[in-house]
């Protein structure tokens, strides 16, 4: 059970009950289950969750614009809402190439991460067994990194996947967690 003080000496306040984190782990099951199933519907659902992010965005950016009190921010204001608007109207008009820049962006922050990892590992500071963990570490983001670049369609179906995995994973242990204290009240 999730607790959280907010001041000391105060009664600790239960963050979720047992029915919501029940019902959040089943949720999460069945989008598992659909992005394993349908990886590609997974993906077209990503673009049009990322058009909407880019939407709201826009508005968000646009109420900054006219809520400021200077001349200059207005117009960064309304330049970034712009840009939202064709971004989510660009990745609904193109979902493919939304996934292939997606899946290309993932890849190069996976070989950044890589070569900055292998660049940690020699330091001067570090002992044998963290530079090994950095070298591993470095070397396995540096070859997803390839996998994605070399086949970013079949890397983002593969993404889609496993992030099905870690649904249907996560949403299990939270209906475990939710049947393991069945004395507490159910609210």
């Amino acid at each position: 059970m999730a607790m959280r003080t907010f001041r000391p000496g105060r009664v600790p306040v239960r963050m979720y009950s047992r029915s919501s984190l029940a019902w959040r782990g089943a949720l999460a099951v069945v989008v598992g289950l659909i992005a394993v199933v349908w990886p590609g519907i997974t993906l077209g659902a990503f673009v049009i969750l990322f058009a909407v992010y880019a939407l709201l965005a826009a508005g968000v950016d646009t109420v900054r614009a006219f809520s400021s009190k200077r001349v200059g921010p207005i117009f960064g204001y309304l330049l970034l809402a712009i840009i939202s608007v064709a971004a989510a109207i660009a990745a609904l008009a193109w979902p493919g190439i939304t996934v292939l820049v997606a899946t290309v962006w993932i890849a190069v922050w996976a070989a950044v991460t890589g070569f900055t990892d292998l660049f940690l590992a020699f330091g001067p500071a570090e002992r044998a067994g963290e530079r090994l963990m950095w070298v591993l570490t470095g070397l396995v983001s540096l070859i997803f990194a390839f996998v994605l670049a070399v086949r970013p369609i079949a890397g983002a179906i593969t993404l889609a996947t496993v992030f099905g995995f870690f649904a249907i994973f996560y949403g299990v242990m939270a209906i475990t967690r939710a049947a393991q204290r069945p004395d507490e009240p159910a609210a």
